[in-house]
């Protein structure tokens, strides 16, 4: 890239309005979806939206355009030659960014902690397209395709060992609350990567970099992209506690709360009835249990051999007073 026009070099060097309102808008919708989750998490809503098609594409939408502009802010930074004490910097900063989150998690969540998240795979990704900052756009482009196409035609079980889940190639997801590994997510950076290579030697590129946020909403968007990292570490936390207070106050919804015996109810039944009965039937025994100090044992997780016994018996009384 060395051999770049002065005033494309001289654009790279500035910071782009442009670029930060988009991380803005990254940002923004990732408190959206993580506001959605958590209402989902403490069963403030009935949604179960990890379960909803839309929001899991949105989520992956939100990941893939932070990817997309840490490759394209690559080509940037190191358009006149590779800085290496910033993007070291740059690289400390995230990773242990990172690292907080894997140890937070770790404490919170410790059956599906975040070993491999958006951060982990920015500073792995920001390694790893190093060698293609002197590459051809073209090539680069090619190399982000093979990376998303690559879970799509390779995975093995022989990749499913906990210290290779990173790469994205096993043939089960690790249970964890963010996973976004190499193959295919790498492609993004690379895509981002290409997309700066090749805008930097054109006349679009002085426009784009010249273009300046006039009104609030685009200053608060240039504003939430420049502390995108606090905001990110910050955020959830925050929303949790908020979030958890109402729940204290409102209480679960009660179509959510009541899900897990639903689903372990119906699924037992189906056993021996038509899906229409079962869900009547288990709705009823909610109905009834709700009435009773079971209710609490159910949700406490804390039932015992003569409990059981009494539900059992709530079920088949449900099940007779079910229309035929």
């Amino acid at each position: 890239m060395n051999d770049l026009p002065a005033q494309a070099k001289a654009a790279a060097s500035q910071r782009w309005d442009a670029i930060d309102v988009a991380r803005g808008v990254a940002i923004l919708a990732m408190i959206v979806y993580h506001f959605a989750w958590d209402l989902s998490f403490l069963n403030l809503i009935e949604t179960n939206i990890i379960q909803v098609p839309a929001w899991r594409w949105f989520a992956r939408a939100i990941a893939g355009s932070f990817l997309f502009l840490a490759g394209f802010g690559l080509a940037l930074a190191h358009a006149e030659g590779f800085r290496r004490l910033s993007f070291l910097k740059r690289l400390l900063k995230v990773g242990g960014a990172a690292a907080i989150i894997t140890l937070v998690t770790l404490f919170a969540f410790p059956q599906s902690y975040i070993f491999f998240g958006i951060l982990h795979a920015i500073a792995v990704s920001s390694v790893l397209a190093l060698p293609f900052l002197r590459l051809h756009p073209s090539v680069v482009l090619g190399a982000a395709v093979i990376c998303v196409a690559a879970p799509l035609v390779f995975t093995s079980p022989a990749l499913d060992a906990p210290w290779l889940d990173w790469l994205g190639l096993g043939a089960a997801d690790p249970v964890t609350n963010d996973y976004v590994p190499i193959f295919p997510w790498f492609g993004l950076v690379l895509a981002g990567l290409a997309a700066g290579l090749w805008h930097l030697p054109h006349r679009q590129t002085m426009r784009l970099a010249r273009w300046r946020a006039k009104d609030s909403l685009g200053r608060g968007l240039i504003w939430a992209g420049r502390e995108s990292l606090p905001i990110y570490l910050i955020h959830q936390p925050v929303l949790l506690a908020v979030l958890y207070g109402v729940l204290q106050i409102a209480g679960p919804n009660p179509v959510a709360e009541a899900r897990p015996f639903m689903l372990q109810c119906e699924a037992t039944c189906l056993q021996n009835a038509q899906p229409a009965t079962c869900r009547s039937v288990c709705s009823c025994a909610v109905d009834n249990l709700r009435q009773s100090d079971l209710w609490r044992k159910i949700l406490d997780n804390s039932i015992a051999a003569e409990d059981r016994t009494r539900i059992s018996r709530v079920a088949q009384q449900c099940l007779r007073n079910a229309p035929p």
